[in-house]
């Protein structure tokens, strides 16, 4: 396993982190015990969660997620051995509207209400990375595009403001860093400058989606990482699955994300499908198992601090795990830059 710096924190993660969100779903407590145990045995000691989980998001299973790691942590009694970081939701009316009424904002109500309840679920006094799940304001996650910005906008919690509720909670010894998500180059630098103007928690890292069929975040993000030392953790490195090549010639397999929910088919659509196909059809042309190669690419960035995968099956997660172990030779890379120039980021 190899380890990075966690931003300036002084936190060392896994290159590896294992993401939690099958937990309580697809997954039972046992088997996600299993999991964990297997991540660590692996050197894996970076866990992400979130309040919101387990996915897809519902009033039954909010929270569950945080509870299964919870009952490991305490079974194990290892908490001081992994590097924890959980969620806080951002607003959401409709879809999330079991969490504090869809209404949720960043300021020193919420925060601390929410942190409270995800300490309390995971057994633990502390997190060493909270983070922001998306954005307060309405602009471009989970897939969207072309930009429009409101003509109205409900009364949002300025970021200073946002910065100071999340710095009484570090001052308490409850967040050791403090992270982004879902996020855009005009939220990454407003967070840095504003904490820099007066003197409030700098964010480590930014946790959004990135892979080969989603490289967007290079467009404007990667050089705030490198230039501000606000690392990618990278969440879908294999597009739900699709890079896998596991849903090809219109494939369901049986328990698989997508052909559990269909809606979650941002990853499927015609472009996408022809990019795996070549992705695909590289990998096994060089002896390669896609699903590795795909992460080892991402793993490979220079701005990609950590790399998040998730497994339904202990075969999974072993493949994800060891793709650590796999170095890209020029050739592949090159490869992968062709494919990616017929086929630009048609996921995103």
């Amino acid at each position: 396993m190899r380890y990075n710096h966690l931003g300036n924190s002084g936190i060392q993660v896994s290159g590896i982190c294992l993401g939690t969100m099958t937990f309580g779903e697809q997954n039972s407590e046992e088997e996600a015990h299993h999991q964990l145990d297997c991540a660590v045995e692996h050197g894996i000691n970076f866990i992400d969660t979130a309040e919101l989980y387990a996915i897809p998001p519902k009033a039954e299973t909010y929270g569950r997620t945080e509870e299964i790691i919870g009952s490991w942590l305490a079974k194990n009694n290892n908490r001081e051995a992994v590097v924890l970081a959980s969620k806080i939701a951002g607003p959401g009316a409709d879809w999330v509207s079991h969490i504090r009424g869809g209404k949720t904002r960043f300021n020193a109500e919420h925060i601390p209400q929410a942190l409270d309840a995800s300490l309390k679920r995971l057994q633990t006094d502390y997190l060493d990375l909270y983070q922001l799940h998306w954005p307060e304001r309405q602009t471009n996650y989970f897939g969207r595009l072309g930009y429009q910005h409101p003509d109205t906008e409900e009364s949002l919690t300025p970021i200073r403001h946002v910065l100071e509720a999340l710095e009484t909670q570090v001052k308490a010894g409850k967040i050791r860093a403090i992270g982004l998500s879902n996020e855009t180059p005009w939220g990454l630098m407003q967070f840095l400058s504003i904490a820099k103007e007066y003197d409030l928690p700098k964010i480590v890292s930014v946790q959004n989606p990135y892979s080969l069929i989603n490289r967007s975040y290079e467009v404007g993000c990667a050089e705030i990482s490198h230039r501000e030392d606000v690392g990618l953790l990278a969440y879908s490195p294999l597009g739900f699955g699709v890079l896998t090549g596991k849903y090809l010639n219109g494939a369901r397999p049986d328990n698989a994300r997508i052909t559990l929910w269909p809606d979650y088919a941002r990853y499927l659509n015609t472009e996408a499908v022809a990019a795996t196909e070549a992705y695909v059809e590289l990998a096994r042309d060089n002896d390669l198992d896609p699903t590795q190669m795909a992460l080892a690419y991402v793993s490979s960035r220079p701005f990609v601090t950590s790399t998040i995968i998730g497994a339904t099956t202990m075969a999974q997660l072993k493949t994800n795990i060891t793709s650590i172990n796999l170095q890209l030779d020029e050739s592949i890379i090159s490869a992968i830059d062709h494919i990616h120039v017929q086929y630009p980021n048609p996921a995103p």
